[in-house]
């Protein structure tokens, strides 16, 4: 138990993923860092639980695939330290009509930094992929550096590091309010915590702690249904059989994704990259007519492009995105008060950066220069949210 006379050199508030790695990258530089988390671990309330996410150096965006390209490095470097492996690579297979701008605008980034990828005609998508239906004028793209990340592996290993490296994870205290100023003053639902710094990456629950501190970001929080649907044939969209994760791209309004066969035995775990707008604290009250509608979209999708799979899920769970208007995070100090870090809108594709995210909000919480120019995350970005709003 943390002692409430301890001056911490940085709280962190928010055990998810992107928490956990500030924390992590914060204890490698010798801070007394403490951990914050709301929620009992481990639970399944915010964006970081369940067994796997996809990995991918596979965007548009230059800014993303400079990152991600670290992101690896980090990654094997935690599976170095725990001795598990928190990754399998698996290929990414892109979907979509041959004219696609984001299908096309990838294509050039992965040639631009010279990444192994392949293009895959109509033909050429039926061949290698002899179990995905593919309909007039669909093409593919394989990044071969994608892959699957073993998600609850990774949250518990960082969260064990981070207590090795001598930092202190408190659990199911919710933070009731924050006082700025040197130090910040943290008070919980059991105490109060002082320190030099605060990172917030709180998820869905970011807007409850800024509000009071004179800041709302234009944030919104979904609820994803997310689906698993039952092989004809076990195994058949496995990994071991070599049967990629896939995203499709402008086949639906919005982006489908899936991943191999593995959480579940004989299940493969197909999604849409899109949900209803909820409150965080009633995520799990009854279904919109709209949750509905999503289901119904994949449910067509895998009768159309998937046979091998029962065309209704067998299993549907549930997450939260929390995202900004354009989909890229917000990795900034708070306007005011600059002992204070923001990590938020991670807009359901943080996951995979978050070793480079925990990374650029603990240098941004020393003062010092971050490794990435920022101007993509930062908060001006969004109109009337700098210094003179405040």
């Amino acid at each position: 138990m943390a002692a409430q006379s301890v001056l911490y050199d940085a709280i962190v508030i928010g055990a998810g993923i992107q928490g956990c790695f500030t924390a992590y990258h914060l204890a490698k530089h010798r801070q007394r860092v403490l951990l914050l988390e709301q929620f009992f671990l481990p639970h399944s309330r915010g964006s970081s639980h369940g067994q796997t996410r996809i990995i991918r150096k596979a965007y548009p965006e230059d800014f993303y695939v400079h990152m991600m390209d670290e992101s690896y490095q980090l990654w094997a470097q935690l599976e170095q330290e725990v001795g598990t492996q928190l990754h399998r690579r698996t290929g990414l297979l892109l979907l979509g009509m041959a004219g696609n701008p984001e299908l096309k605008a990838t294509e050039a980034t992965l040639s631009s930094h010279g990444l192994d990828h392949q293009y895959l005609s109509s033909e050429e998508l039926k061949q290698h992929f002899p179990n995905i239906r593919v309909t007039k004028g669909e093409v593919g793209l394989l990044d071969k550096s994608g892959g699957v990340l073993y998600a609850d592996k990774a949250l518990r290993a960082l969260q064990d590091v981070l207590c090795q490296l001598g930092g202190i994870v408190c659990d199911g205290e919710k933070v009731l309010d924050i006082k700025p100023g040197l130090p910040v003053t943290v008070t919980t639902t059991s105490r109060s915590h002082q320190a030099k710094n605060l990172i917030i990456t709180a998820g869905p629950w970011t807007n409850r702690l800024l509000g009071p501190l004179g800041i709302e970001l234009p944030l919104q929080t979904l609820r994803i249904n997310v689906c698993y649907w039952r092989e004809m044939v076990p195994g058949s969209y496995g990994a071991s059989q070599s049967f990629p994760c896939f995203l499709g791209l402008g086949l639906t309004p919005h982006h489908i994704y899936g991943l191999p066969s593995r959480e579940y035995p004989g299940l493969m775990k197909i999604c849409y990259h899109h949900g209803d707008a909820v409150d965080p604290e009633e995520r799990d009250c009854p279904t919109a007519v709209t949750d509905i509608q999503d289901v119904q979209i994949l449910c067509h999708f895998v009768r159309a492009h998937l046979p091998g799979l029962k065309p209704e899920p067998d299993i549907l769970e549930r997450c939260m995105y929390t995202n900004t208007p354009d989909m890229h995070f917000v990795l900034d100090r708070h306007p005011k008060y600059d002992n204070i870090v923001i990590g938020a809108g991670f807009s359901g594709h943080g996951f995979k950066l978050s070793p480079v995210v925990g990374k650029i909000l603990c240098e941004l919480s020393m003062k010092l220069t971050p490794s990435y120019d920022l101007t993509p995350f930062r908060i001006s970005r969004f109109p009337g949210l700098g210094k003179a709003h405040l």
